[in-house]
């Protein structure tokens, strides 16, 4: 169970209103609609093997309704450069490999019970499947990097591999430690999620052979886009419910995870509230009676509303890189997208 507290208040924040008038990701999911059915023929092959538990736990998460929002962003980015070649396909298919790996690593490092409203996989199968799984996907992933053969492309999603491993391990390292800065927060969500982002939306103009500013426009986009998603993600886990997160309310405050809404709470609280807080994240006396405390902690000083504020700027700095470059539907869809992601916490 856990603790919800309505963010109905923070309409009132959005510092881009026009954005979250079309918050929405519906003409994203039309004009990649080919695209993805062809993604998701390849993702259902490529989970195929001899061993029967590896497409039983691949297809477990794969087909739990996610929204598969990186694999459209390279498909997106990718016809944004006029690209009418195959290789978006394969490529897409491999982001969402890799994000579904990190997925199952994930929930075994965090120990979560939960997956977008499902058990996860861990819970299932137990946490060696999981990992294990996991591998097979990151491996499927590269192979279908090497079958577009772009070495740029490879290089992109590679690197960014490395990153979001690094960034685990520093959330990890992070984890209970009540003195975490602004800036390690942000070092550890571009690692762990702005990096896939960014190297979905980056190899779209890659295989489309676009000039560098197109490279740079979408590699930023899913740079900021990503630190937005993850931002709401941190302020939902305080202000959201069970079934908007497909996990329960106040598992990152149960794991010691320090997000930005608890580095400004603690930050700003008096002495008390500050031992309060180490004594929540650094000593595990995180039951439900002080989930409700820390909730009214948070409010005090609006750590969930200036959250989404944060998220705001990041969204309107990935609305600002694609500024430059000529309209059309398929930027126009990637704009929506922005709000959708931010409108989440509304």
């Amino acid at each position: 169970m856990g603790v919800v507290v309505s963010l109905d208040d923070n309409k009132k924040l959005d510092a881009n209103p026009k954005s979250d008038a079309s918050a929405s990701i519906e003409a994203l999911l039309k004009l990649t609609k080919p695209g993805m059915a062809q993604v998701n023929q390849l993702i259902l092959s490529k989970c195929g093997s001899d061993v029967q538990m590896i497409p039983e736990v691949a297809r477990h998460l794969i087909d739990s309704g996610g929204k598969r929002l990186r694999p459209m962003l390279t498909l997106a980015a990718a016809q944004l450069c006029g690209y009418q070649g195959s290789h978006d396909i394969t490529l897409a298919a491999s982001v969402e490999f890799m994000h579904t790996a990190t997925l199952l690593h994930d929930d075994v490092v965090d120990e979560s019970d939960l997956r977008r409203g499902k058990s996860t996989a861990r819970m299932v199968w137990g946490n060696q499947a999981s990992v294990l799984v996991g591998d097979f996907l990151l491996g499927q992933a590269f192979r279908m990097m090497v079958d577009a053969g772009s070495l740029d492309a490879l290089d992109v999603l590679s690197s960014a591999a490395s990153v979001i491993a690094e960034g685990e391990v520093m959330q990890l390292s992070a984890a209970q430690n009540i003195e975490t800065t602004e800036d390690q927060y942000l070092e550890v969500i571009k690692a762990k999620t702005a990096a896939l982002f960014s190297a979905a939306a980056e190899v779209g103009p890659i295989i489309a052979d676009a000039d560098s500013s197109m490279r740079t426009a979408c590699r930023s986009y899913g740079l900021n886009l990503g630190l937005a998603f993850q931002m709401i993600d941190d302020a939902l886990d305080y202000g959201g419910s069970a079934a908007e997160l497909g996990k329960n309310v106040g598992d990152d405050f149960r794991e010691g995870k320090i997000t930005l809404p608890v580095i400004l709470s603690y930050r700003r609280g008096s002495d008390t509230e500050r031992k309060f807080w180490r004594e929540a994240m650094e000593q595990g006396q995180n039951d439900d009676d002080a989930l409700k405390h820390a909730l009214d902690i948070m409010k005090k000083y609006g750590a969930i509303e200036e959250t989404i504020e944060r998220a705001h700027t990041y969204g309107n700095t990935a609305r600002d890189a694609l500024a430059p470059l000529p309209d059309q539907a398929i930027k126009q869809a990637l704009l929506d997208v922005i709000g959708f992601c931010i409108s989440r916490a509304h």
